[in-house]
């Protein structure tokens, strides 16, 4: 059985930056007027507006015989737009004169075919479309080639308007179309259909809102059955009316002052007065003005302004709680913090961005019992590793550990990070109840071989009882150590709001994150691929095996738990608890961290699980599953970061057994080298087994020499080693080069797309090596960075802090390294190229991070100077959310169903029939879509819906997608900065 570990934000559509594409136009020159030639048509939509901006699709369709070549679209805004970005073509913009021209990589447009390109672009006034187009310098005729979707807007309520429980809601629109009628408005609450109404004015009366927050839109369906979703307008439903004071945290520079804003919840029928005072916290914090304040029947909805001011005295930063209270009101409160007269403008961005993302209103936790769990993004609708937004990774812990240290450092605060570890514990690392039957585990016979398949079609693939396995050389030593037979790892995914429905062990309830896990089929399974499935399998849902027939070929199933670790993630915690610890010694705070280290330490000490073999065999020219022996001692182990470790074992208590397995890849994005070094030489860090120090130290230097081993002549470093070829320890291709007997492999792990094509994976490992560099002066981690670097800075541009950054987003490798024999040579058959750039801001603040460790390290300038035009560059997108860039998601696998030729669609083996939770079926001819309904209910659906209707001519919607790891990734770039630099 497979138990392959994702890593979110791994799968994604390319967005090219505008400056990208400025690059491009700068070495051609459009072709000439070809106005004889071209027939065509231009669908311009407007796909999402906000009042003083927007962003656009335009579709061009060849309506001739004839190719039209070096196309480029010409128009004249009516108004005053100005295009700020695009993407799919060299947008450019004088005065009111747009000429839009066809980027590098689809130059030309066939006979009956379109391309469509996007843009975002500021307005003021009124937003009134382009009235012609031409292509070429030839006016385009026909308008729409098809149907022009109906245009819907949601006119009442207002955005954050509040309601008391038996008030009506009271929702209404505006819809028309452009070339026909509109033959309906569906009303929706949270995705659930209220009501409809066929005539205008549309309106619609909801009265028996519950109490709670409450996303609103309008559909609109024109008479030719098209349709298009409003933009989501928020409401409040509240018991009793309240007073609103936003922001709930205000930041204020010593001896300066800020505001804040108060309005009342609902109409009153009177005069309402509230006080604002202080409740508790520094004296040096005073309302200087605004501390009575009167609201009225008309501007009772009107925000009235508070001003805080902190004292300039000198002492430390403090904060303090304002309440906010009126009579037969709720009461409101907001924390105010004071931030040091000396900080730096990237500390402060550090705090802005942190409070943006704690503020309950952005939506990137849920509350469980006072603990915060991270969601994977704000939005639902997203495919990459996690298929919905509201699930979670162990990454995600990862980096709410980081984000909390971080803050720890720059406030001297270190609770939060407490709290995030108690939630970790919680919710994504299994407790006793998760991991019952632990005892019945045998280290002399850790798992039974299953082999993986190239294909999806060779599963279920069926248990090989008569092939050796080796021995686990640590569970032993790790029972002694801590007392217990339970596996102290993260789980890789949760499903935070039991979408699902799968919920603890079957039972569907909603009281906790759900453990859940999805890939299981080896290298060729993409995620469009896999079908969701619970970690505690009671055959509730699935069929008669529940889902296990999907995987394994057994003759006997029995209701059992499993999960699987990301080993990355639990490096990453270890290596946040490694700052943690510096930071908090050098404020005099080291005995705050009291409990955290040793549980880091602890961690540590399991994920040496992830240096072992699958099944604990022998290390190196390990080919044929029989022949292939398994190992005695610590013969498995590559000291490697592998790609997942996994355990398991049964639910019933009477009759207990109990697995484990390592993993035989290796990917280089996997590997933490400061983790490594600080469980092997911090003494805060290191583990307390008898030899899990030791193990690290090894590590330690095998992860460098790995690293030396993968780099790319131009300084890329390439995919990874794997001991099991094909996942079942298979002949190997001829003449490829090997590292400690394992064999090179470019792609290792996931095939679908290449797992080592996406240069996240670069930053992530690399600022690593970095900071490894910065705080110990490796030169082994100096000489990786030497090249490394020049490299990524000659394929970055910060647009010298301006919104048009770039950064690579995707590579193709060709040749391979040399075999290691201990000593780099550079590797001068093995290369790397950069296919196309991206502005993905979470890895532009990866990259800032590990340019600056570098250049404080090596004292670079130009690495600096790159590293602070990308902070700055991120700093051009700010919103009320975060920092986003526009995202335009690839949706055309949503319904593929299997294709035996391609090996590509959802594989249901023949004979497997099952329902999901919410009684989707399971069954040959599925899809990703069929089998996820309630992604139909998702307000990004509509958009989705049109856009696989018609392809050509509807393009895919363009979204701000808020990821969680991408926002903590900026916040701690800005922190990063000021530790380094002040």
């Amino acid at each position: 059985m497979k138990f392959a570990s994702f890593s979110s934000a791994r799968r994604r559509a390319l967005l090219p930056g505008a400056l990208a594409a400025a690059m491009v136009a700068a070495l051609m020159t459009p072709g000439p007027a070809q106005a004889a030639a071209v027939a065509c048509s231009v669908d311009y939509q407007v796909s999402n507006e906000w009042g003083t901006g927007f962003t656009a699709n335009v579709s061009v369709h060849n309506e001739g015989s004839e190719a039209i070549n070096n196309w480029s679209v010409g128009w004249t805004f009516p108004g005053n737009q100005q295009i700020s970005n695009g993407w799919n073509a060299v947008v450019a913009q004088s005065g009111t004169a747009v000429t839009a021209q066809h980027p590098a990589w689809a130059p030309s447009i066939a006979p009956g075919q379109s391309t469509s390109f996007g843009f975002q672009a500021t307005y003021s006034g009124t937003n009134t479309a382009p009235g012609s187009f031409t292509v070429n310098g030839a006016p385009c005729g026909g308008g729409n080639p098809g149907n022009v979707a109906p245009e819907v807007a949601l006119t009442a309520p207002a955005a954050n308007a509040s309601f008391l429980v038996g008030q009506a809601v009271n929702l209404a629109a505006s819809a028309s179309d452009s070339d026909g009628s509109v033959d309906r408005v569906e009303f929706a609450a949270n995705g659930t259909v209220l009501g409809t109404d066929t005539t205008a004015p549309y309106t619609f009366s909801w009265t028996n809102a519950t109490a709670g927050q409450h996303a609103l839109t309008a559909t609109a369906y024109d008479d030719a059955g098209a349709s298009t979703v409003s933009a989501p307008v928020t409401v409040q439903v509240l018991d009793t009316p309240g007073l609103l004071a936003t922001p709930a945290t205000v930041r204020v520079r010593q001896g300066q002052t800020a505001t804040f804003g108060v309005k009342l919840s609902n109409q009153p029928s009177g005069t309402v007065t509230a006080t604002v005072a202080r409740s508790s916290g520094s004296s040096d914090l005073s309302v200087s003005s605004g501390a009575s304040l009167s609201f009225t029947t008309s501007n009772w909805d009107q925000p009235q302004q508070v001003t805080v001011a902190s004292a300039d005295n000198g002492g430390d930063p403090g904060e303090a709680v304002f309440t906010v209270s009126a009579s037969g009101h709720d009461a409101a409160t907001v924390t105010v913090r004071e931030t040091s007269a000396s900080a730096s403008a990237y500390d402060e961005a550090f705090l802005e961005q942190y409070e943006k993302i704690k503020d309950p209103a952005s939506g990137y936790f849920r509350e469980f019992d006072g603990l915060l769990v991270p969601y994977h993004s704000i939005e639902t609708m997203i495919v990459e590793a996690p298929d919905h937004g509201h699930q979670t990774t162990s990454e995600a812990f990862s980096y709410y550990l980081w984000l909390e240290a971080y803050y720890g450092r720059v406030t001297g605060d270190w609770e939060p990070l407490h709290d995030a570890w108690e939630s970790m514990e919680a919710f994504i690392i299994p407790g006793t109840a998760d991991q019952p039957t632990n005892a019945a585990y045998n280290p002399g016979s850790p798992a039974t071989y299953i082999p993986e398949q190239p294909n999806m079609d060779g599963y279920p693939s069926a248990l090989q009882q008569n092939v050796d396995v080796g021995n686990d050389p640590i569970a032993t030593e790790l029972s002694s150590t801590y007392g217990t037979d339970e596996v102290y790892g993260m789980h890789w995914l949760l499903d935070v709001d039991n979408v699902y429905g799968f919920g603890f062990c079957g039972d569907g309830s909603d009281d906790a994150p759900v453990y859940m896990n999805s890939y299981q089929r080896g290298s060729k399974e993409s995620v469009w691929e896999t079908v969701p499935h619970p970690s505690c399998e009671t055959f509730e849902h699935g069929g008669p095996n529940g889902y296990l027939d999907l995987f394994t070929d057994d003759s006997d199933y029995a209701e059992q738990w499993r999960y699987t670790n990301a080993p990355d993630a639990d490096a990453r915690a270890v290596q946040v608890m490694f700052w943690a610890q510096q930071w908090a010694e050098e404020q005099g705070n080291g005995g705050e961290l009291d409990g955290l280290l040793d549980d880091a330490a602890k961690m540590g000490d399991y994920l040496r699980y992830a240096m072992f073999d699958k099944y604990f065999k022998e290390i190196g020219d390990c080919v044929g599953a029989s022949a292939c022996q398994g190992a005695s001692g610590k013969d498995s182990a590559h000291y490697l970061m592998s790609w997942y470790y996994a355990w398991g074992g049964a639910t019933d208590t009477s009759s207990p057994w109990a697995w484990r397995i390592g993993s035989s890849a290796s990917h280089q994005g996997y590997q933490n080298v400061l983790a490594a070094y600080a469980l092997s030489q911090v003494p805060e860090l290191k583990p307390a087994s008898p030899t899990g120090a030791d193990d690290w130290a090894i590590s330690y230097d095998r992860q460098l020499e790995f690293l030396q081993w993968l780099q790319a002549s131009e300084g890329g470093i390439a995919g990874g080693a794997t001991n099991s070829w094909g996942g079942s320890y298979a002949q190997p291709p001829g003449g490829l080069s090997t590292f400690y007997g394992m064999y090179y492999d470019w792609q290792p792990v996931w095939n679908d797309p290449p797992s080592n094509n996406w240069f996240g994976f670069q930053v992530w490992n690399m600022e690593r090596v970095a900071q490894l560099y910065q705080v110990t002066g490796d030169p082994r981690a100096e000489a990786i960075l030497d090249t490394w670097v020049p490299w990524a800075i000659e394929h970055t541009d910060t647009d010298n802090g301006g919104a048009d950054f770039q950064v690579p987003a995707n590579l193709t490798w060709s040749g391979q390294p040399d075999t290691w024999t201990g000593t780099s040579t550079g590797n001068p058959g093995l290369h790397v190229d950069v296919q196309d750039y991206s502005q993905d801001v979470g890895v532009a603040a990866a990259l800032a991070k590990t340019l600056l460790y570098y250049a404080e390290g090596s004292g670079d300038a130009d690495a600096r100077a790159t590293g602070e035009g990308l902070l700055d560059a991120l700093l051009a997108h700010s919103g009320d959310l975060g920092i986003t860039t526009p995202d335009q998601p690839d949706w055309s696998r949503l319904t593929d169903t299997w294709d035996s030729q391609s090996q590509d669609g959802l594989y249901i083996p023949p004979g497997f029939s099952g329902t999901m939770p919410n009684g989707d079926v399971i069954e040959p001819g599925a899809t990703f879509l069929s089998i996820r309904s309630f992604l139909e209910d998702d307000p990004m659906w509509p958009d989705v819906e049109a856009h696989l209707a018609d392809p050509e001519n509807v393009p895919a919607p363009i979204v701000q997608r808020h990821r969680f790891w991408a926002q903590v990734e900026i916040a701690t770039a800005f922190a990063a900065h000021e530790e380094l630099f002040g």
